[in-house]
């Protein structure tokens, strides 16, 4: 598989204005030093709590707001710092769902002017009978009815809303989709309707989807590869399988243990973190994970530790930023015996 998306060091810094005059008075490091890649036709999760910057990621690489510092490159061309002229027509291959599907449509245009709006910006219908014809497929492949395209939004519910939203994006006929948490606003039956949409439309069309999302099991059920986020830095990266199997960072343990278990009688042992998330105007020194973690030592609080391959990983691509991967297996309480983890798989 080739990569459609590489992002290198990636950073975004929010300027603190206070003061009488509006100076600067500090940074929020919202995202500081992120990098990733995406092959075509492959969904790759963002997850992470609240605040870790998931979605400050996901709108840095729109070009929603220009970046700090770092690269983003889509297909092999450089787009963070083309203008706005160059990079309007590279647009069309970067879509986005979002997470609300009650804001996200506006309500005074309905269905067939929102879906036409993309396909005339970026010149994709000949004539008026095309445009109506593509609104119509578009209808047709996140399975609503082609009737509905006159009414509004309000008249529809929050997971047709969002087939709306996907539809939308879908109309510029992208490579890339990122959906910013767009199934966490929807009822449960619901999320999996979307979810099978996705995945479906994905292998009918070949979409690569950057999926950021805090539901695991979501996560596990739908994409290929996992990069975990923990204050504004990725602190692992891994296949599926390999990921949730056996994780090799202490804050991906600690968010895996979280998940629910469905069946009766099954048990996950809890890894509970002490203390608050450290602000992201001031973060830790070292290892930025130390303030919470029940393994950390000296070394974790000086030094900051740098994503690289776990040579005991059950798969080839897993990467993780720990330094206890420096210490023998035998002190590492993060090892996990390979016929343990794949048991639990």
């Amino acid at each position: 598989m080739s990569k459609l998306l590489d992002v290198t060091d990636l950073k975004k810094h929010f300027p603190i204005r206070g003061g009488f005059f509006g100076g600067v008075t500090g940074q929020v490091y919202a995202v500081d030093g992120v990098s990733f890649h995406i092959d075509k036709g492959e969904t790759l999760s963002l997850v992470g709590e609240s605040g870790c910057g998931k979605s400050t990621v996901g709108k840095a690489i729109l070009r929603l707001f220009g970046i700090t510092d770092g690269q983003v490159v889509l297909d092999g061309q450089r787009i963070d710092d083309m203008s706005a002229g160059t990079l309007r027509p590279v647009r069309r291959r970067m879509q986005v769902v979002f997470q609300d599907p009650f804001t996200s449509l506006n309500p005074r245009m309905r269905v067939k002017d929102i879906l036409a709006e993309p396909i005339r910006n970026f010149g994709l219908a000949k004539n008026s009978a095309d445009l109506d014809e593509k609104v119509a497929k578009l209808m047709d492949t996140v399975r609503l009815p082609r009737d509905a395209v006159g009414r509004w939004p309000h008249e529809f519910s929050g997971g047709q809303r969002q087939r709306i939203g996907i539809a939308r994006a879908l109309a510029a006929e992208p490579d890339l989709i990122i959906c910013d948490e767009a199934v966490s606003a929807l009822d449960v039956s619901v999320k999996a309707q979307i979810v099978n949409l996705l995945q479906d439309l994905q292998a009918e069309l070949g979409l690569a989807l950057l999926f950021i999302s805090h539901d695991l099991a979501i996560v596990e059920h739908m994409t290929h590869r996992v990069a975990v986020m923990y204050l504004g830095k990725i602190v692992e990266v891994a296949p599926k399988r390999s990921l949730f199997a056996a994780p090799k960072h202490p804050y991906t343990e600690a968010l895996l243990s979280a998940v629910p278990v469905p069946m009766p009688g099954a048990a996950r042992q809890r890894v509970i973190l002490r203390g608050d998330v450290p602000s992201p105007i001031n973060p830790p020194k070292g290892c930025r994970f130390h303030t919470r973690c029940p393994y950390a030592f000296d070394r974790c609080r000086v030094e900051e530790p740098l994503l690289r391959a776990i040579p005991t990983a059950l798969e080839a691509g897993h990467t993780a930023a720990c330094h206890l991967h420096d210490r023998p297996e035998a002190e590492n309480p993060l090892a996990i015996a390979k016929g343990q983890a794949l048991l639990a798989v």
